[in-house]
């Protein structure tokens, strides 16, 4: 598959559903899309929107930290988001925008292909996973699932958002991502 090809097909296809986010840019992706590791948060805010490039803003400076301290670098992970255009007055996505970008979502993993995929929040995986429950039941839990015609490695962590809201949080976030790390060493 010619990965650039794909991308760029998708990326089109990701425009074309601006009409229902007047005035807010693509925010598309970042990274290496050879990375073995995929990232996927939920929308982006005010800061990504400007920049048109995902957690850039305080929650991307804490992603960053947290995977600096599992020694992943974040120019070699490739890092998307759900729904790819900023929700008005930076709200949660509704369950409508999940479903209309989910599609393209799955395709966007499909293209990347990684051997693992970390989920952030409950938005990440009630797109992913089709979870509707509290994200205790899914958090730190590993997932293998079908994806069109593969099979991903999938695991469940809070949004780096959220832990700025909740930094005891922080701890147990850091054990679901050296049990990443692990995995994706093995």
């Amino acid at each position: 598959m010619d990965k650039d090809k794909e991308l760029s097909k998708l990326k089109k296809k990701i425009l074309k559903l601006n009409k229902n986010f007047p005035k807010k840019n693509l925010v598309f992706a970042d990274g290496n899309k050879n990375s073995q590791v995929m990232i996927i948060g939920e929308a982006p805010g005010k800061t990504e929107d400007k920049l048109k490039k995902p957690f850039v803003g305080r929650a991307g400076k804490l992603l960053d930290e947290l995977l600096n301290r599992i020694h992943l670098d974040r120019t070699k992970v490739y890092i998307t988001n759900v729904v790819n255009y900023r929700p008005d007055k930076n709200r949660k996505p509704t369950p409508e925008e999940i479903n209309e970008f989910k599609r393209l979502l799955l395709k966007h993993i499909e293209i990347i292909s990684p051997k693992c995929i970390l989920l952030l929040g409950a938005t990440a995986a009630a797109a992913v996973l089709n979870h509707i429950g509290p994200l205790s039941e899914v958090r730190g839990k590993w997932k293998n699932i079908k994806i069109i015609n593969s099979y991903f490695d999938i695991l469940t962590t809070f949004h780096p958002a959220f832990l700025l809201r909740q930094p005891a949080r922080k701890k147990s976030t850091l054990e679901d991502l050296y049990e990443f790390k692990r995995k994706l060493s093995s």
